[in-house]
């Protein structure tokens, strides 16, 4: 059986995929990983990454292509301005039997691999507090509670999109293109109030297409949480600690990748492991949080209401 890591990346996140596969190898020196590109921009970052931890780019760019096409087709743009963002959707049809999937943002504090092993008795693993903290917020509208598209059990079972593994054979490439189609057909179910593109479209899709899904924050409650927001994260070592429980891995999920930001030195540790690090790092230009560029739009609807008014 073939298991394994994909990531999605292009040449323009090649710092922090460098840092990620830092991390990983570090830990997992043999786990196979694969690299799905972003765009027709990869190149030096599938190079690189080659060179010095052996990941192989997907063998298969028609696949790619045609799912990518067929997505575009499916979704209007108003509704899904990049299709490129559900490029992660053909590691259901890749070389691998079981895989994880973990964002560029992100860095790793164990054998992560490891996790791949609650597959088998599971179709789908996650691991964040999501379904808790911001329960349906940048997943599902109310409106898919209020319609009973899922139940509430099935609600709990929400997710992060940026860290998860699965297997191959829950659906097939035809029905694949069906439920994303009923996603196109009922925008309404849906919250993109934060331009989470996939991680909507990848909950109904697992929802719709599992049964036996797993959370692991949820068998243990020495599971720490793993969002770069959270402040009270202690480094030991170069691993992070919620209190006394290591966290097995730390997203920056819309937060700012910047000199100063959060935990922005352990960033810069993996990102230079075994070489040198240069006396003065260029900060890329700074991003707004999705929170920032939440209320910004507010300010600007307010203005514009206000103008309408007079």
């Amino acid at each position: 059986m073939n298991r394994g890591i994909y990531i999605v990346a292009n040449d323009k996140v090649l710092e922090n995929a460098i840092a990620l596969l830092n991390s990983i190898r570090y830990y997992d020196p043999d786990v196979t990983i694969f690299l799905i590109p972003f765009n027709e921009q990869y190149q030096e970052v599938a190079n690189i990454l080659k060179q010095k931890h052996n990941v192989e780019v997907f063998p298969d760019l028609e696949l790619i292509a045609r799912i990518t096409k067929r997505v575009g087709e499916i979704f209007d743009r108003d509704f899904l301005s990049t299709p490129n963002k559900m490029r992660k959707l053909v590691q259901w049809f890749g070389p691998l039997d079981e895989f994880l999937y973990i964002d560029t943002d992100i860095l790793v504090f164990e054998k992560i691999s490891d996790i791949l092993n609650y597959l088998s008795e599971y179709e789908f693993i996650c691991c964040d507090y999501h379904y808790k903290k911001r329960k349906l917020i940048d997943i599902f509208s109310p409106l898919v509670k209020e319609k009973e598209i899922f139940s509430d059990r099935e609600l709990e079972d929400v997710f992060n999109s940026g860290f998860w593994a699965s297997k191959k054979g829950i659906f097939s490439e035809e029905k694949l293109y069906e439920l994303l189609t009923e996603c196109a057909q009922n925008r309404e179910y849906f919250d993109f109030s934060s331009k989470t593109t996939d991680q909507p479209i990848l909950n109904y899709l697992i929802l719709k297409s599992t049964q036996k899904r797993l959370n692991l924050v949820k068998i243990s409650d020495k599971e720490s949480g793993s969002w770069a927001g959270s402040k009270h994260f202690i480094e030991k070592k170069h691993i992070l600690y919620d209190g006394d429980k290591r966290l097995r891995y730390l997203h920056w999920a819309g937060m700012p990748m910047v000199a100063g930001g959060a935990y922005r030195e352990l960033w810069e540790y993996y990102r230079y492991l075994g070489e040198n690090k240069p006396l003065q790092i260029a900060s890329p230009p700074q991003q707004k949080s999705q929170w920032e560029n939440l209320i910004a739009r507010l300010k600007k609807q307010i203005k514009k209401a206000i103008g309408k008014g007079k």
